[in-house]
């Protein structure tokens, strides 16, 4: 069947020329986007329950935009000082770089991965007598904290945010060929807003195989998978 229609279960790109834009054009086809989870950050009353305090660590460890927005956000409302001494460890070179829009880049100890909590381990080994403190959403890859652990890495961790499943009332009764999905937590979402969801002819799209675990754990058929060598990135595959 013809693909006319797709649904992305993330916001939509806030970049110029992003490859779902080149994606519609070639293909002629209409791609909304619609986030199917999102995040809200606990108060700073709820976090002093963790009895866990930025004031006490000078280093910190980031593994998503959302912790760096978050962090940055419980320090103000705790009225918690950052030094310019902060040292900041991510987990990418895009966190990394997400960071100017909160610290003057040039002039902080920022280090970085290349992808994976495993990139980082050794440069957090040569800073082994800090204290590292890394906030967190309430759902992390086990391989994170398990990681840290097995490589005696002293950190803290605390909950900043939660996941949050989103109201898609609005789709009920709205149809699209192409279902797309990046996390276990977006077909979660789906089958939680749609527990009657029947799937017939719609093809489900899914990245990384967690989520690929997901989809077939929901009783749902995996029709367009990525990664692959041949498919590195979820616009490819969808133009295939």
């Amino acid at each position: 069947m013809k693909v006319k229609s797709i649904l992305v279960s993330q916001p939509e790109p806030k970049i110029e020329n992003s490859p779902y834009g080149t994606l519609a054009s070639k293909q002629k086809v209409k791609i909304d986007f619609v986030p199917f989870i999102h995040v809200e950050g606990i108060s700073a009353s709820d976090f002093r329950k963790e009895k866990v305090n930025p004031r006490d660590y000078r280093s910190v460890i980031l593994t998503s935009k959302n912790a760096v927005d978050h962090y940055f956000r419980i320090c103000e409302e705790m009225r918690v000082p950052i030094s310019n001494d902060t040292k900041y460890f991510c987990i990418s070179e895009a966190i990394a770089y997400y960071l100017q829009k909160y610290v003057v880049y040039r002039k902080r100890k920022i280090y970085h991965g290349y992808h994976t909590i495993d990139d980082l381990i050794p440069v957090l080994k040569k800073h082994k007598d800090e204290k590292f403190f890394m906030p967190s959403s309430d759902i992390l890859k086990a391989s994170i904290p398990s990681t840290l652990e097995k490589h005696n890495i002293n950190f803290s961790r605390a909950v900043l945010y939660k996941t949050v499943i989103s109201d898609l009332s609005h789709l009920r009764d709205v149809y699209y060929d192409i279902l797309v999905f990046f996390s276990p937590e977006g077909i979660r979402s789906l089958m939680k807003n749609f527990p009657d969801f029947k799937q017939n002819d719609t093809r489900i799209a899914a990245f990384g195989s967690t989520t690929h675990k997901a989809v077939e754990a929901a009783g749902l058929r995996l029709d367009i998978v990525a990664p692959t060598p041949q498919y590195p990135s979820m616009t490819k595959a969808l133009d295939d």
